[in-house]
């Protein structure tokens, strides 16, 4: 058994309907309309290879993010608990015209329009009504750690990236979630871990976006890693909502690199909301803003000399902004470091001033080893 999304003519509507492969033992196999669903992808129950259930989708080096979200719950074909292999169901919306007259739709799940002429080739052909990227393979995480910032007096989150210095290979990898939480002020960690992606959750009374259902945000490693990116190389960022749906909008990949000002919308495809001036927008802008206590930096007053650790090994990262910071203190920023001796973690702290082969090592400089060893 398998989902299918199909355009039903006689209504203009997509639907969802159960399928199946009949085999006779004669001809080729012939697919088989079950039953139908529904037209919306949230009614659906699991079955078989297809999944409902609370998850994060990505796509490094696309526009694809699923930061903002109405659901906790996609739908589609996910081999593990997490991966780089997950293939997602359309989601089609109808989203006007194109300019040449004929009407369009969007596919909020891969992010592009259907309706050219080569979609309805395909769709006349096959009789299924799927994107151009319908077969993109994405990275997902299925049961995600969810993190309800009303529930601890402290919690911080940023963007992980490979080391920039250390005195073992370094490998170079995709961006992680890196989060701490301590249930009360200045008291013990509770967590303090790198994950995949996670989902933070808050109060519809925020009123962070301009549709009050957006009640959660998940943070993906694209979406952190241009939001770390955009401050430390001071591009102008901010947040537009979709004048059409109230949907914040959100640029990543080579949509993060030039602030613009007319911006597409990922929920609905409307393509004419302006913001007042050349922004990159993103749903982690107001996350950012609204739970920070402090949004002050401060350069800690401690040195090191890594030249006087021999015989110890060490790693070296230049500590970054945080994407969520709701600690009542300033944010360090500064040179991460840890130095191990025999086994053991003697140095654990951020720096001011780091000293390797007899020089000062500058902070802008790691900064840029690491997003260089960043897959994205």
């Amino acid at each position: 058994m398998f989902i299918e999304r199909r355009l039903n003519p006689s209504t203009n509507s997509v639907e969802l309907w159960w399928c199946e492969w009949a085999i006779d033992g004669i001809g080729p196999a012939k697919k088989v309309q079950i039953a139908r669903i529904s037209d919306e992808p949230t009614q659906v129950t699991a079955q078989d290879e297809s999944t409902l259930e609370p998850a994060i989708c990505w796509s490094y080096g696309r526009t694809v993010g699923n930061v903002a979200v109405f659901s906790s719950t996609l739908l589609g074909h996910f081999p593990g608990q997490e991966g780089d292999d997950a293939v997602l169901l359309c989601d089609f919306v109808k989203a006007g015209k194109f300019r040449n007259g004929p009407p369009r739709w969007w596919c909020r799940t891969h992010q592009t329009y259907w309706g050219t002429k080569a979609d309805l080739e395909s769709y006349e052909n096959s009789g299924e009504m799927c994107c151009s990227a319908h077969a993109q393979p994405m990275s997902y995480v299925l049961k995600p750690f969810t993190l309800n910032l009303d529930e601890y007096d402290e919690v911080g989150i940023w963007c992980s990236m490979p080391a920039a210095i250390s005195t073992e290979a370094i490998a170079r990898r995709p961006p992680r979630i890196h989060v701490h939480v301590r249930p009360k002020a200045g008291g013990k960690k509770s967590v303090d871990r790198d994950f995949q992606a996670i989902s933070v959750l808050y109060s519809d009374k925020d009123g962070l976006f301009g549709n009050q259902e957006i009640t959660r945000v998940n943070i993906t490693p694209p979406a952190a890693f241009d939001f770390v990116t955009a401050i430390e190389n001071k591009r102008e960022m901010s947040w537009v909502n979709c004048g059409r749906c109230g949907y914040p909008h959100l640029d990543l990949g080579r949509f993060a690199l030039v602030p613009h000002s007319k911006h597409y919308c990922g929920n609905c495809g409307y393509d004419s909301t302006h913001s007042k001036g050349k922004i990159i927008s993103t749903p982690l802008k107001p996350l950012h803003d609204q739970f920070a206590k402090d949004l002050k930096y401060e350069t800690p007053h401690r040195t090191i000399n890594l030249d006087s650790y021999d015989g110890c090994t060490f790693t070296v990262w230049a500590s970054t902004p945080a994407v969520v910071w709701t600690a009542a203190r300033p944010q360090e920023l500064g040179i991460h470091v840890h130095v191990h001796k025999d086994g053991l973690r003697v140095i654990d702290d951020t720096f001011g001033e780091v000293i390797y082969q007899g020089q000062i090592l500058r902070r802008s400089d790691l900064v840029n080893q690491m997003a260089e060893r960043s897959i994205v």
